[in-house]
């Protein structure tokens, strides 16, 4: 009778576990992939999301800055990176919106004003732009030579509108560091 007793238990825990996925021999889940540490830290999404951007994967890093939201919330961080993955996916609207998020979020963000100063070149909103570069110059002290470069597009082409179009000249969008990114002019 305990015999029975005992083999009925180890049949009811083996049921048990097959059915919440269950334990491998190694003590990970069997659904895990064979060498995958299951145990060990995640990489940072925004980590992650900077080097698919710095790979032109606009797609997935966006995608990598939601799971960074997931992980820390929506600090001024993963707003400006969101907004910047959205700007690469030409989806100013939503861009302009997250970037004035991070902007309101965190004020001296230098960061995330000069990618909303990208933002507003990109859409047109030159007058704009210029003085939401002049406010990130003024947080970085200056010291920043892509949010100078940035300051100087936006004062040109807000002097002369037709400025791109006479040197034949167009603006992208290019990270430098975290989650900083530079307006460049190529002919």
């Amino acid at each position: 009778m305990r015999h029975w007793l005992g083999l009925t238990l180890v049949l009811v825990l083996l049921t048990a576990c097959s059915r919440t996925g269950g334990l491998g021999v190694s003590g990970q889940p069997q659904n895990a992939a064979p060498g995958l540490n299951t145990r060990a830290d995640s990489v940072d999404g925004l980590i992650v999301g900077h080097r698919l951007m710095a790979s032109g994967e606009y797609e997935l890093a966006l995608k990598a800055h939601y799971r960074a939201a997931g992980n820390t919330g929506l600090n001024e961080d993963v707003l400006s990176a969101l907004g910047s993955a959205n700007l690469k996916l030409g989806r100013l609207g939503q861009a302009e919106s997250l970037l004035r998020r991070a902007v309101k979020a965190d004020e001296k963000f230098a960061p995330a004003w000069n990618n909303l100063g990208v933002v507003l070149m990109e859409s047109g909103q030159f007058g704009e732009a210029e003085r939401v570069f002049r406010t990130a110059f003024a947080l970085d002290n200056g010291t920043s030579e892509q949010i100078r470069q940035n300051l100087s597009l936006a004062l040109a082409k807000l002097e002369n509108p037709r400025y791109d179009k006479e040197n034949n000249t167009t603006f992208a969008l290019v990270r430098r560091g975290s989650g900083e990114y530079q307006l460049l002019a190529t002919p």
